[in-house]
């Protein structure tokens, strides 16, 4: 099957690039430097239209598929921007849209779309459980009218950012379902009517990625605010988790186009012993085989993406192409690094602020290892013992 980007897809990279190349290199370093959240960018980005993507047309938004959104995120990394900053307001919208009530689509999807409310936050890892969101132990009591919600959430970026925070939490025990993907439910949660009842502290981290670990003390939230029925909440997060792994495959193909570029640039226009470096193979191949490999992977990341907005099974896909596309990313993020030498890790030269953000792509939202392992037991269709 021959596969090419439609017109209109076309005209929203154009566009989109436009947009982010206003924000240049030096933008980015100062945030870096600063640890400041980078407001100028996502309320540009808002202000344009492009955060509103995938909010049908009737609530204000674009009502565009998830392959455009995937474009929107790929050309803002690209630019050598970091869609990191705005991604989750992207990618929290399918359970919303998918299996929010009339009553929550109403009242917040059109102040998102206008840039008056955030949906940054996106609470589902804690401490114990990792990766294993089964065995979350935030646990949401009923009470009359509604919940109150006791636990700990980690690794919530974006939570001092944002207006709404979608929970995740356990409204039946762990040992009482019957079958495990049981008992959890989402919950959409006005973070300044919740006050103190959510406690975060900020996590300091290697990049600018403004990410908490957040208390919940007593949470009230009432019955309307719950996302689709009791129970299910598991079932629905999928929906928002196999949009977050193409969402940020994107970012990855983006990023690594970013790198293979620069690379190129610099081996074609430094010149040692009266040659240009890039003439040694051992300078060009790695970039050669970098851009290669991300070919591949953004070929997997389209299918992936393609079956999505067709409503079609896509777990196993956008999983894989996750994996192919940060695994990409990163090997061409190693090319420029190995390229530029020693001033790879000079700040002026932005490769060490792409190469922190790349990795960490490998890591989160989903580790590679564990990537690895679920399609390794599908495959294998044994038992996990790992």
């Amino acid at each position: 099957m021959l596969f090419s980007y439609s017109d209109t897809q076309q005209e929203i990279r154009t566009a989109v690039s436009e947009l982010a190349s206003r924000f240049g290199d030096a933008y980015w370093r100062e945030c870096d430097a600063h640890k400041v959240y980078p407001d100028a960018f996502v309320k540009a980005m808002t202000e344009a239209g492009w955060l509103a993507a995938l909010i049908p047309e009737q609530y204000g938004g674009s009502g565009l598929g998830l392959l455009d959104a995937c474009v929107i995120l790929e050309e803002m990394n690209r630019q050598g921007g970091n869609g990191a900053a705005c991604h989750a307001q992207m990618y929290t919208m399918a359970s919303v849209l998918q299996h929010g009530s009339d009553f929550q689509k109403q009242a917040v999807l059109p102040r998102i779309a206008n840039g008056d409310l955030r949906l940054q936050a996106f609470g589902v890892t804690e401490p114990d459980a990792g990766s294993n969101t089964l065995r979350i132990k935030t646990f949401a009591k009923k009470v009359n009218g509604g919940y109150v919600i006791n636990g700990q959430k980690i690794w919530t970026s974006r939570f001092r950012q944002s207006d709404m925070y979608l929970l995740l939490a356990r409204t039946t025990p762990y040992e009482e379902v019957k079958r495990k993907t049981e008992g959890l439910s989402l919950f959409l949660v006005d973070i300044a009517k919740a006050g103190k009842a959510l406690q975060p502290r900020t996590i300091d981290t290697m990049l600018n990625h403004h990410t908490n670990e957040v208390f919940i003390d007593n949470l009230e939230v009432a019955d309307e605010w719950r996302v689709g029925e009791e129970g299910e909440g598991f079932k629905y997060l999928l929906s928002s988790l196999n949009a977050e792994r193409l969402l940020v495959s994107s970012e990855c193909v983006g990023d690594g186009k970013w790198f293979v570029e620069r690379a190129r640039n610099y081996a074609t226009s430094r010149v040692v012993f009266d040659k240009p470096i890039g003439a040694n193979q051992g300078v060009a191949f790695p970039i050669a085989k970098a851009h290669m490999n991300l070919c591949a992977a953004e070929l997997m990341r389209n299918q992936a993406a393609t079956l999505f907005d067709q409503g079609l099974p896509c777990g196993g896909e956008a999983n894989m192409a996750k994996y192919l596309c940060s695994e990409a990313s990163w090997e061409a993020a190693e090319a420029a690094m190995t390229t530029y030498g020693g001033y790879g890790v000079a700040t002026e030269y932005d490769i060490e602020r792409k190469w922190k953000e790349t990795r960490l792509f490998r890591t989160a939202p989903i580790s590679n290892n564990l990537v690895l392992a679920y399609v390794a037991q599908h495959l294998l269709q044994m038992p996990r013992s790992y």
